[in-house]
């Protein structure tokens, strides 16, 4: 057999295999069907000294692996903050693997870097952002986070007139990083990531969903000097709250501060026919991180990074060496992390081209308005909602905390859909995100009902009350 057939029949095997699956996702239970443990045991195993057919070898890793895939890509997944890829852009990422293309830069594939300035554009033109801003295709947002501050970093120690690519931050300008106390995690592990340290972050109080209380920003920057990093949140992971990015940001540069946006989902408020005035202003920001693979529902890994200066941007990551070829102009490496890595940008590209921009303001304005549906329903059912219902993000509790926790469990056990649980303000809640482009009015009175019949009469007692 001709290597060229048998790449046929392997490509198409797979293929089809994921197509099968993507077209089972409306009947397939959403939790998987075995525990880790139960999968663990199917895939450990001695290496072998000989190989095996490559066929065989396929074959093998679908039934050890079905068992353990969870329906998330499916329209009655609401956990995490987590999509479902497009069919054009899943397509796109089958082709990319089979291309086998390193989108480092433009000398290694053209194609690769062409389909990320093209996708770049687009983004740009969807988020609001200024047409000359920079941009980095990441891993996610958190690789976005890291970026953009690390842009930041150098931004605000030059203009301190320190060099802190060659020099470090030993003996550098004390660097003044404020945040929300609602501000996502990822912040945090950036700022270790990039030897600052956690601590060195000053908290700034929020108000009661979860967005930045700008008058406790000004009466903290108040009489301020000196190098300054302002990190401002757009869709806070629980209530899908939004700092006062406009105002926020007028406020960090009258004292030279550099101001970031962690917009992991958020940020697509600026696409919405009906939710743009959430991030009213962001455009004055610095740099932006935002992930492609939650609400754009892309394939993973994909997030974005933007920058308002593009040469900090690059100084604080491009890098070269004798045996690298580049074009003289600036190359898709100059802005992420990675240097060898997938072209991510040509499943941007396919699933940007299928949505267009129609497609993403609707994708957005629907999941905002099922969100919506979630939260009226449930109320009616007697049901606490714990938040202020601006996006995407549902909050609900069904009295203690052990009730809270027990209807989760039963409500993912079911199998009818999948939501986890959180804790806020204190008090755990069950929490629904609603960011699948398949996710229909008919999923959520289906989910609304498995949660009702988790709740036994949890609802009717606080309706009594």
């Amino acid at each position: 057999m001709q290597p060229s057939s048998l790449s046929h029949q392997l490509f198409t095997r797979a293929a089809t295999h994921a197509a099968t699956f993507r077209d089972s996702l409306a009947e397939r239970p959403v939790h998987a069907a075995k525990s880790y443990p139960e999968v663990r045991a199917g895939f450990r195993r001695p290496l072998a000294e000989a190989g095996r057919p490559a066929s065989d070898v396929i074959d093998e890793l679908i039934a050890v692996a079905d068992p353990g895939i969870v329906a998330s890509a499916g329209p009655r997944y609401f956990g995490f903050v987590v999509g479902g890829a497009l069919p054009a852009a899943t397509a796109a990422e089958i082709l990319a693997a089979g291309w086998d293309q390193n989108a480092w830069n433009s000398v290694l594939s053209p194609t690769s870097a062409a389909a990320e300035q093209a996708s770049a554009d687009w983004l740009k033109e969807l988020l609001g952002l200024p047409p000359t801003a920079s941009a980095g295709f990441a891993t996610g947002a958190q690789s976005a986070n890291t970026i953009a501050l690390a842009a930041a970093r150098h931004h605000v120690l030059h203009q301190a007139g320190w060099d802190v690519e060659a020099d470090g931050l030993g003996s550098a300008p004390k660097v003044r990083l404020l945040a929300g106390e609602e501000r996502h995690a990822t912040i945090d592990r950036s700022l270790r990531l990039l030897g600052f340290g956690s601590r060195s972050l000053e908290l700034v109080p929020s108000d009661s969903n979860g967005a930045l209380d700008l008058d406790a920003l000004r009466a903290r920057l108040t009489g301020h000097t000196g190098p300054l990093i302002v990190c401002l949140q757009a869709g806070n992971v629980n209530t899908g709250a939004t700092d006062p990015l406009g105002a926020a940001c007028d406020l960090v540069h009258e004292y030279g501060g550099w101001v970031h946006v962690d917009g992991a989902f958020g940020l697509w408020a600026a696409a919405s026919s009906t939710q743009h005035e959430q991030v009213s202003g962001v455009e004055r920001a610095d740099s932006w991180a935002c992930d492609g693979h939650k609400w754009l529902n892309l394939p993973y890994d994909n997030g974005f990074v933007f920058s308002a200066h593009p040469t900090s941007h690059a100084n604080a990551l491009a890098y070269s060496a004798s045996y690298l070829v580049a074009s003289g102009e600036p190359e898709p490496g100059d802005y992420a992390i990675e240097s060898s890595r997938r072209a991510r940008g040509l499943a941007v590209w396919a699933g940007l081209q299928e949505l267009g921009r129609a497609g993403v303001r609707d994708l957005v304005d629907r999941c905002c308005d099922l969100a919506r549906s979630f939260a009226d329903q449930l109320k009616a059912a007697g049901f606490e909602i714990g938040n202020a219902v601006v996006l995407n993000q549902v909050l609900v509790s069904f009295g203690s905390d052990a009730e809270t926790d027990r209807v989760i469990e039963e409500v993912q056990r079911s199998g009818v859909c999948w939501m986890g649980g959180t804790t806020w303000r204190g008090r755990r809640y069950l929490r629904i995100s609603v960011s699948n482009h398949l996710t229909t009015e008919a999923d959520v009175a289906a989910s609304v009902r498995a949660i009702i019949a988790a709740g036994n009469g949890t609802g009717r007692r606080h309706h009594e009350r």
